[in-house]
C-alpha cells in the first residue's frame, strides 16, 4: 500500500469511527455550500430577473430630434442600431398628428403595435390588439368621451401634411387602460397613419426597452450621441434609476447574507473539529510519543477537515441549484440558469473555509504534552 493510499485509509476511517460528530460538520458544510452556491447564482442572475421584471414598466431609453421637433427616420435606424440585438426587448417609433372625430379634438400615434406591445406590456388592453389595415386601439379617456367599445367603427377626419382634408374609417380593435397618458390617444399602424397623414420619413420619438443596466445603457447613449447626428438619446431616468437602486440594495443583502453563513459554518466545523482533539488527546499522545512529528499530526486533522469540506462542497453544488431555482421561480416567476463554473468555485470554498476553520484545532492538537495524557491526567 502507497504512502498516499495509507493516508486517505486513516482519514476515511477516523471519520467512519466518529460518525455522529462528523456528519454534524458535514452538515454544516453542505449548508454553508447550499447557501453559498445559490446565493452567488441568485447573485449573479438577480440583474437578469430583475431587468426582465423591470421592463414591464416600458421604455428605458428614447431617441429624440437634437434640432427642431422631428427626427429623422435614416437617423433613427442608425441610433436604433447601436443597441446590441441580444439587448432589445422592443424598439417602437411613434408619429404624432392631431385629428377629429365628431368633430372632437383628439390625438393620434401611428407606431409599430407589435413592437410598441413589447416596449409597454403594462398597457391593459380590453378586447385584442390591432391585426391588419384598419384597427386601432384607443385609449379610455377618447372610448369614454365618444363611446366606443371594442369592435365600434368611426371616422377620423383631419387635415394631412400637405393641409389637404382626409377622412378615414376605423374599427376600435381594443382600449387601453393604463392609468396615465396613454388612455388619450388613438394607437395605430405606422402604414394606416401614412395612410391618413401622408408619409414624412421622419419620427418624433423612438421609444427603447433594453435589457441592460444602468452603465451599459448610459455607454449606449453616449455612442448614439458620438456617432449619430441628429439624434438625442434620454435615459427614463424613473426607470433606470430604479432598477439600479434596487439591484445594488438586494446584492448587498445576497453577499450579507453570504459572508454571514460560512461565519457560521466556520464556527460549527471549528467546534466539531476542537471536540474531536479533545476527544482524541491520548490517540494523539501515544502518538507523539512514539515519534510522530508534529506535521504529521496536523496533516491528518487537516486531512479529515479538507476532506469534509470537500465532500460538502460537491452535495452543496446540487443543493444549491435547486435552492436558487426555487427562489428565482418563487421570487422572480422564471427558473435560474445553472452556472458551471460556480461548481469548482463552490468546491474550493468549502474546502477553503473547512480548512481555515481546523486551523486553530489542528493547532491544539500538536499542542498536546504526551507525558501528561498518557498519565490520565
Amino acid at each position: 500500500m502507497t504512502k498516499r493510499a495509507m493516508y486517505f485509509k486513516m482519514i476515511t476511517s477516523s471519520l467512519l469511527r466518529r460518525r455522529s460528530g462528523m456528519f454534524i460538520a458535514l452538515l454544516a458544510v453542505a449548508v454553508g455550500a447550499t447557501v453559498l452556491s445559490g446565493l452567488v447564482t441568485i447573485y449573479y442572475d438577480i440583474p437578469r430577473q430583475m431587468r426582465q421584471e423591470f421592463r414591464s414598466y416600458g421604455a428605458n431609453l428614447i431617441f429624440v430630434a437634437s434640432e427642431g421637433d422631428e427626427l429623422d427616420a435614416g437617423a433613427a435606424e442608425a441610433a436604433i442600431a447601436c443597441i446590441p440585438a441580444a439587448e432589445a426587448v422592443g424598439v417602437a417609433p411613434y408619429r404624432y398628428k392631431t385629428v377629429k372625430i365628431n368633430e372632437q379634438p383628439f390625438m393620434a400615434a401611428g407606431t409599430d403595435l407589435a413592437e410598441a406591445r413589447r416596449t409597454s406590456p403594462y398597457w391593459f388592453v380590453s378586447g385584442d390588439w390591432p391585426e391588419g389595415d384598419g384597427s386601432v386601439l384607443i385609449g379610455q379617456e377618447v372610448a369614454d368621451v365618444i363611446r366606443l367599445l371594442p369592435g365600434s367603427s368611426f371616422t377620423m377626419t383631419g387635415a394631412d401634411l400637405e393641409g389637404e382634408p382626409f377622412s378615414r374609417d376605423f374599427r376600435v380593435s381594443g382600449i387601453v387602460q393604463t392609468g396615465g397618458t396613454e388612455e388619450a390617444f388613438i394607437f395605430m399602424s405606422l402604414a394606416d397613419f401614412a395612410a391618413a397623414v401622408g408619409e414624412s420619413g421622419t419620427f418624433d420619438v423612438v421609444e427603447c426597452s433594453v435589457s441592460a443596466p444602468q452603465a451599459e445603457l448610459e455607454a449606449i447613449a453616449a455612442r448614439v450621441s458620438e456617432s449619430v447626428d441628429g439624434v438625442a438619446p434620454r435615459l427614463v431616468t424613473r426607470v433606470t434609476r430604479s432598477e439600479g437602486a434596487v439591484l445594488t440594495k438586494l446584492q448587498a443583502l445576497v453577499l450579507l447574507v453570504t459572508v454571514v453563513v460560512l461565519l457560521l459554518t466556520m464556527i460549527c466545523v471549528a467546534t466539531t473539529m476542537m471536540a474531536v482533539v479533545t476527544e482524541r488527546r491520548k490517540e494523539i499522545g501515544l502518538k507523539k510519543a512514539l515519534g510522530a512529528p508534529d506535521r504529521n499530526i496536523m496533516a491528518e486533522f487537516l486531512g479529515e477537515g479538507l476532506f469534509l469540506g470537500f465532500m460538502g462542497g460537491i452535495i452543496g453544488v446540487f443543493l444549491g441549484f435547486g435552492f436558487a431555482q426555487l427562489i428565482g421561480i418563487n421570487v422572480f416567476s422564471r427558473a435560474v440558469h445553472f452556472q458551471a463554473a460556480l461548481a469548482p468555485a463552490t468546491v474550493a470554498a468549502s474546502i477553503i473555509v473547512t480548512g481555515l476553520a481546523c486551523l486553530i484545532p489542528v493547532r491544539s492538537a500538536t499542542e498536546v504534552d504526551p507525558a501528561v495524557v498518557l498519565r490520565g491526567e
